[in-house]
């Protein structure tokens, strides 16, 4: 079939959808999720791994279900209506007043991650390079200013493709930590509950709602822009579900890596990176780069979506608070240590991001009852 009879048909149907840009659609979506926490371990061993197998198969399990319906419906709802700011999605669902709240509160938790990002970054370079967690905090948050600086396609294009080659090698570590102690999964379960491990809450159901719930308040504005760019409502949800589908059965995957040797971990600042030295001291090394370049894929579009909500795209204003917001993100996330913003900011912003998927479940409900077509 030619590209003129091609193009022909997909005018005829209505959708047009090219799997290259529903792979980019997800590859924003690993990368943008792939950040600090997740790429040094912590966030996984807080949320699934210290809960022995309901952690790693409880929590997969609802993360897998919820957030493949959030990435879809962000997309859908996106691609639909096509708001002329990407935070209307907060009014969408919440209405006026608890839509501004949420559109706010968002923004603030979003900055907030940014400062974990940096924190992370810090984190990594002092403890396996040696080097000044302030020179590290500093280089991020300037690659990260300099990348938003050239706006949001830029961005997609760049993080699009970086991020499925993250957790590809992400799963491997976890896929090699799960052969170097195969009894250690059943050895772990065990022992999961007696370790002085820090968790994101009292059980895994709760914890695994809180993983959405922040998840949520980071992808709800940046989905929904790139929704507005897909050329069909099948191509935004293809984009999405294929994206949050791959980013839960790649925690399933680490978590079994990490509960496989959870005993060893305790008390450990980047999990990952105590797999990586099992395999060699240039592995490591390695895995520590790749860390930094997964904190990098998720710090850019958090800093884009604070500067978005205020001034366009590519716009002088939204270019220097860009920068404006870099350097105090830098600042913020070097005064307090990186183990414990993972467990507050993420945690306690996780609950309240439940409230908005309760609201958005109502929503989506409603509009199938109503019939409504998007």
């Amino acid at each position: 079939m030619t590209d003129k009879t091609t193009t022909r048909a997909h005018l005829a149907t209505g959708e047009k959808t090219s799997v290259l840009r529903v792979l980019t659609y997800s590859g924003a979506i690993l990368a943008f999720l792939i950040g600090s926490g997740f790429a040094t371990g912590q966030e996984i061993i807080q949320y699934f791994s210290s809960y022995g197998f309901w952690g790693v198969f409880g929590t997969g399990s609802l993360v897998l279900v919820l957030m493949t319906y959030v990435a879809v419906e962000f997309f859908v709802v996106g691609n639909a209506k096509k708001f002329d700011k990407p935070s209307r999605i907060f009014h969408y669902y919440c209405g006026r007043y608890l839509g501004a709240f949420f559109d706010y509160f968002s923004i603030l938790f979003v900055f907030l991650s940014f400062t974990v990002m940096v924190a992370g970054a810090g984190a990594v370079f002092e403890e396996h390079f040696g080097i000044s967690k302030y020179i590290g905090g500093l280089t991020l948050a300037l690659a990260v200013g300099i990348s938003v600086w050239f706006g949001l396609k830029s961005l997609v294009d760049v993080i699009g493709k970086i991020g499925p080659l993250i957790v590809v090698i992400a799963i491997a570590l976890g896929v090699i930590g799960i052969i170097n102690n195969p009894g250690g999964i059943a050895e772990g379960n065990a022992v999961a509950d007696s370790l002085e491990l820090t968790r994101a809450s009292s059980n895994w159901f709760m914890a695994g709602l809180s993983y959405v719930g922040f998840c949520m308040l980071w992808l709800a504005a940046f989905l929904t822009a790139l929704g507005k760019t897909a050329r069909s409502k099948k191509e935004a949800a293809s984009g999405g579900a294929l994206g949050a589908a791959a980013f839960s059965v790649a925690c399933v995957i680490i978590a079994l890596g990490l509960l496989a040797n959870i005993e060893r971990l305790v008390g450990a600042e980047i999990p990952m990176l105590v797999l990586a030295n099992d395999i060699g001291p240039w592995v490591a090394s390695g895995i520590s780069v790749i860390i930094i370049a997964g904190i990098y894929t998720t710090a850019v579009p958090l800093l884009w979506t604070v500067s978005s909500r205020f001034f366009p795209d590519k716009t002088p204003g939204f270019k220097y608070l860009t920068i404006g917001l870099a350097a105090l993100g830098t600042v913020i996330g070097l005064l307090i240590p990186f183990s414990q913003m993972v467990n507050v900011v993420y945690v306690v912003n996780g609950y309240v991001g439940v409230i908005l998927l309760v609201l958005m479940l109502a929503k989506t409900f409603t509009r199938l009852a109503r019939r409504e077509v998007l």
